[in-house]
């Protein structure tokens, strides 16, 4: 679905940085390097964006 507004684990806001991230990572760019340019440092904030399935368009094909 969506990216939590903030880390389960140590509470850091990370939502906003979520766009800019999965688009550089559709262009093709590292994911480390993108990871470290957008100041995401901790392990549990990089697990959640590299454990990320953004499943909103599967779930929208059951709508109403």
């Amino acid at each position: 679905m969506f990216i939590p507004i903030r880390c389960k684990s140590c509470g850091r806001v990370v939502a906003h940085k979520w766009e800019e991230f999965n688009k550089r990572k559709n262009e093709g760019e590292d994911v480390k390097k993108i990871l470290d340019s957008l100041g995401i440092s901790s392990y549990c904030c990089r697990a959640l964006f590299l454990s990320h399935v953004d499943t909103i368009k599967e779930i929208m094909k059951f709508k109403r």
